[in-house]
């Protein structure tokens, strides 16, 4: 279930995804200085040198090519085919991006792209939008347009019947709004509707070794940005004033990028609190999120203390260390994804901090690419077996009320040997960059 910090949190998310604004749009009021810091050039914003020492990650970016947005289609068309669907209508937003490199936002109107089980995709566009979607399309050249006093429900259902599939099967991706599914099934009384996710996510879930490298570059930016916050950290920080920091960092490297910050008994909250937090020595400070790298997303979390930590927090953040290689090991081609969940869980159960949800109090993980939470899930009661090429979050915490909380968190993609983290394993709760 989706709380409310979650709402905002993916709010922001997408603000990030198309927003022109960085770190410049902040002000200055948010940034604090330390001893170490300096003037960014600019834009009057104090940053530790650790921050100004980032680089640009531009020359390593490799784009998603247009011959693999082909492939992608042809492999859509073979699974319509195994799941005997005669068509799948994609809709404006991230899947609509995986196959056709259009990106654009979802609107109250009908943006998005009809892909017949053979044949090029027709894209169904608002009719004043067509000059702006032939500038972006990759794939194909079939635009067809509606005013905005004509039905765009009736023109996906006349494609479709162009197709000799007016009383055949239409996927839905489930990202198209309830309303809009219902006026196509409408429109198209004699098909059938289904989901299309077995199409979708059949696709999407197994990531190509282009994926692999641009999520490689994500992990490795967003490690790179937590590890220049950490360096500059004093005591007496804000957590706004953190955030301001990380969002300057990533502008350095430019990309796109948050965390959520939380410290001391706000650790204990798994997505924390908005209440006004405060650095302290020796307390555990908690980064949480990542960044975007040609729409291909990481997610981290690191917990470590400024200075010393108590022999609780070193225990709790060793069990927590060995949960989490725990599922990196369980997470292998042919187990169940429910199998990775349990392995970790065992590990804390057995440590004391249980019974189940007790202490750790979210499922393992999830599946992450262009969504930083997509397909498939490492809970209990997902007996899906795990496949070659898919990438998941690992992110075992230990949570104690009032207290303080331990999440680590690193991105992994499964090979045929096994599964591998992308970023290294933080090594302690004092030294978390080792």
């Amino acid at each position: 279930m989706q709380t409310n910090d979650d709402s905002m949190r993916s709010a922001r998310r997408r603000f990030l995804q198309t927003s022109a604004l960085g770190a410049a749009a902040l002000p200055a009021m948010m940034l604090a200085g330390n001893a170490g810091a300096a003037d960014a050039p600019g834009h009057g914003l104090k940053l530790p040198k650790s921050i100004l020492a980032l680089q640009p990650v531009a020359s390593k970016v490799v784009p998603i090519s247009d011959d693999e947005r082909r492939a992608r289609m042809a492999r859509a068309q073979q699974l319509m085919d195994k799941n005997g669907m005669d068509a799948i209508f994609v809709d404006a937003g991230t899947t609509l991006d995986y196959f056709a490199g259009l990106r654009w936002w979802n609107s109250e109107r009908t943006m998005g792209m009809l892909l017949p089980r053979s044949g090029d995709p027709v894209y169904i566009v608002p009719a004043f939008e067509r000059t702006r979607t032939q500038g972006q399309i990759r794939i194909g050249s079939d635009v067809r347009t509606w005013q905005e006093n004509a039905s765009p429900y009736a023109l996906i259902a006349n494609v479709m019947r162009e197709h000799h599939a007016g009383t055949g099967v239409l996927g839905i991706d489930d990202r198209v709004p309830f309303y809009r599914a219902t006026e196509i099934g409408k429109a198209l009384p004699q098909g059938k509707l289904v989901e299309a996710t077995p199409v979708t996510a059949g696709c999407r879930a197994i990531k190509s070794p282009a994926e692999l490298a641009l999520m490689q570059l994500a992990c490795d930016a967003t490690l790179s940005v937590y590890h220049a916050i950490w360096e500059g950290l004093e005591p007496g920080m804000t957590q706004h004033q953190v955030s301001a920091w990380i969002d300057a960092a990533y502008q350095r490297i430019g990309l796109r990028g948050e965390a959520s910050i939380n410290v001391g008994k706000y650790t204990a909250q798994p997505h924390g609190s908005n209440q006004p937090q405060h650095i302290v020595e020796g307390t555990p400070v908690m980064l949480d999120d990542g960044c975007y790298v040609e729409g291909y997303q990481s997610d981290l979390t690191r917990t470590f203390t400024l200075g010393k930590a108590s022999d609780k927090m070193k225990r709790v953040f060793d069990i927590v260390r060995k949960a989490q290689r725990a599922a990196l090991a369980a997470a292998h081609p042919g187990a169940t994804m429910e199998s990775v969940d349990a392995a970790a869980r065992k590990v804390i159960v057995d440590a004391g901090y249980g019974p189940g949800y007790k202490y750790f109090s979210h499922r393992l993980g999830h599946g992450i690419g262009m969504d930083m939470h997509e397909w498939y899930y490492l809970v209990g009661g997902n007996t899906r077996k795990i496949e070659v090429g898919m990438t998941f979050s690992d992110e075992p915490g230990i949570y104690i009320p009032g207290e303080f909380g331990v999440r680590l968190e690193d991105d992994m993609h499964v090979t045929e040997a096994g599964a591998r983290w992308f970023t290294a394993q933080s090594p302690s709760i004092e030294q978390p960059f080792g």
